[in-house]
């Protein structure tokens, strides 16, 4: 009885073992093959950089937290629109679909760690980075 408890001690130690294994070499199979071949635009740390085309495609423009007012509204040069961005500054970003930041229309938060954004739900028009 003792040597059948005994072995099936080890057995359940080795599937232990095998399980963390097996779910590593998951994981870097999916890693290596990517649900979205989108690839990110590049955006530095401490930048906000929005794009005209959806993909980080296009024209791209980026604002810095030494030229723009915090917790202010910066509507985008006139006819100015952007479908995709990457928030770098480590601050929230509030993007609008309005060039006034009003919340009539489309808006949303983003956080500041390195939120990264393919495609937008609407035209941003204008946005505001948050103090915190």
């Amino acid at each position: 009885m003792r040597t059948t408890f005994l072995a099936a001690g080890l057995a359940v130690t080795a599937l232990t073992a095998l399980v963390p294994q097996a779910l590593a070499q998951d994981r870097s199979r999916a890693d290596a093959h990517p649900a979205s071949d989108a690839r990110l635009g590049t955006c530095e740390a401490g930048r906000l950089c929005l794009w005209k085309k959806p993909d980080f495609a296009g024209a791209r423009r980026t604002y810095e937290l030494s030229t723009v007012d915090i917790e202010s509204c910066t509507p985008l040069p006139k006819g100015g629109d952007a479908q995709s961005l990457a928030n770098r500054t480590g601050r929230p970003v509030t993007t609008y679909q309005s060039a006034e930041c009003r919340e009539t229309g489309e808006f949303e938060t983003y956080p500041g760690g390195g939120t990264w954004l393919p495609h937008s739900p609407y035209q941003v028009r204008a946005f505001k980075i948050w103090e915190n």
